[in-house]
């Protein structure tokens, strides 16, 4: 099931749903991938831009566990490209109100290989579509090399938004993703499809902390790009 929340409180205060993203984020952040990023109660990775801003989409079971997970940042607002990496890019950051960051792209490690294509999926198809239901007209990211090169070949209209560069002892780059009326076609063509019994559509504001969100046709996001057309 996909969840869209925002939330202010420190996670220990969130929904089981964002306590459960914010300890995936440390197993696979901080305890694999051994970035230095705070960490709160040996247990969650909250940074300083996790704030009442931010937007998270999470993928759970049907017990509320963990499955995927990624953040989205108004640019318009501090975030990690415009506040740490501004060196990523050619020319000044982008940013607007219909501009977002995505951040914490995150797959549980508890994963089989072949779920975590399925969650992954599925997790940027809902990228896409709360995009074109929210009016977002542009995403922009930062990502290291070698999943920058696996997202840009998602079908998408990518862009590169400089040279990659060496940071903290990885090459990373940054880039922009622009959101047309035909994303969803084009990452079908690439084919990149959400599993229907995970996705729920979700409304075009987020939840907050523990309101439930409804449920409607499961396979919206596979019929979304026909309506664009109308």
């Amino acid at each position: 099931m996909l969840h869209i929340l925002q939330s202010a409180k420190s996670p220990s205060e969130s929904n089981k749903i964002l306590r459960a993203m914010f300890a995936a984020r440390k197993s696979v952040f901080v305890d694999l991938l051994k970035w230095n990023v705070p960490v709160i109660d040996d247990l969650y990775e909250v940074d300083e831009f996790d704030t009442e801003d931010a937007i998270y989409l999470v993928l759970c079971d049907e017990d509320g566990n963990h499955l995927g997970s990624t953040r989205l940042l108004p640019t318009i607002k501090p975030h990690i490209l415009d506040s740490l990496y501004p060196e990523l890019c050619a020319e000044a950051p982008p940013r607007g109100p219909t501009i977002f960051e995505i951040t914490r792209f995150c797959l549980d490690r508890r994963l089989f290989a072949s779920q975590r294509r399925k969650i992954r999926d599925t997790l940027v198809s809902a990228l896409a579509d709360y995009a074109l239901g929210n009016g977002i007209t542009a995403y922009s990211a930062i990502a290291d090399q070698q999943w920058a090169m696996q997202i840009s070949n998602f079908g998408w209209r990518y862009e590169l938004l400089g040279s990659p560069r060496a940071c903290a002892g990885r090459m990373l780059v940054a880039f922009h993703i622009l959101v047309t009326y035909d994303i969803l076609d084009l990452l079908n063509g690439a084919d990149i499809r959400p599993d229907p019994e995970l996705i729920a559509d979700p409304p075009k504001q987020p939840g907050i902390l523990r309101k439930e969100l409804p449920l409607i046709d499961a396979n919206t996001l596979q019929t979304r790009q026909s309506l664009q057309h109308r």
